[in-house]
């Protein structure tokens, strides 16, 4: 999608749909049906389901577009969008290159610079963008400049964890599969079985497998309770990660704190006795 005019793509698709030789056609679809395409004398018709919010018509126009450019078959399943549960790998493709049309880079980062990750700054992008949560919170979390992470957990488990770059650096692991952390304000959140956000602060370690304790964390969670999927944005400011790196092989590094306090002691001769 190189050499477009991206300039007034928050408010009209038609770069992308005239790349793709594509048309819209909206349709009143059953409930849980977000859109369909077709091959129609030589030109990729798209149909939306009319009955869905704005943002979700816009998204299933780009995931779309996605399956025909990226060449990805098919394979719509009655599942919910971003819940990777049971999906097919090119659903969960496609709906990652739908989220870069939404929210070219460029544009993205310059809406997102200042700002920290918190429930505000999720809201203003998506009115700006015109895209739904968990694809801002998403988006918000990979480009982050500090430590950030976006996590998608469905029936109590975690299913996916996309990572800012800093974090990914200092070694962070989630992992896929993995039951929902009973400490977490998404396990607080998803127990008490309401469909809303809520956040709070939690120890780093009790999301980031073998990490420091003692760190704080800020978490934001939204629960949907009719398909038991709940999203968390994660994440805490440079100054509060731990003081460690990783070295080009992925191996944690301890930072040199320096030099030892001074106690009075020379630390020779050691304990070995000169022969």
């Amino acid at each position: 999608m190189e050499g477009l005019n991206l300039s007034n793509i928050r408010e009209s698709l038609e770069p992308y749909l005239n790349k793709a030789t594509a048309r819209v056609r909206k349709e009143d679809l059953p409930d849980g049906e977000s859109g369909t395409v077709a091959e129609i004398n030589g030109k990729t018709v798209i149909s939306v389901n009319s009955n869905e919010p704005e943002e979700r018509q816009r998204f299933t126009v780009c995931h779309e577009i996605g399956h025909k450019v990226l060449g990805l078959a098919s394979s719509h399943q009655h599942v919910p969008q971003w819940g990777y549960a049971k999906r097919d790998l090119n659903e969960v493709l496609c709906d990652i290159f739908a989220a870069e049309l939404l929210m070219p880079f460029e544009q993205f980062r310059a809406a997102a610079r200042g700002r920290e990750p918190s429930l505000d700054t999720v809201l203003k992008l998506m009115e700006a963008f015109r895209t739904s949560f968990p694809a801002t919170a998403s988006r918000l979390a990979r480009l982050a400049d500090s430590p950030c992470a976006f996590v998608t957990m469905q029936g109590g488990s975690v299913r996916y964890a996309a990572m800012s770059t800093p974090l990914r650096r200092m070694g962070a692991r989630i992992t896929s599969k993995s039951p929902i952390p009973s400490d977490s304000v998404a396990a607080q959140l998803r127990e008490a079985g309401v469909s809303e956000y809520r956040d709070g602060y939690v120890a780093q370690d009790v999301w980031l497998e073998n990490w420091p304790s003692g760190l704080e964390l800020n978490e934001l969670s939204r629960h949907h309770r009719s398909s038991d999927t709940t999203l968390s944005l994660l994440w805490f400011e440079e100054e509060d990660a731990p003081r460690f790196e990783v070295d080009r092989f992925g191996t944690r590094v301890e930072v040199d704190e320096g030099l030892q306090e001074l106690t009075g002691e020379l630390p020779w001769p050691g304990k070995r006795s000169r022969k």
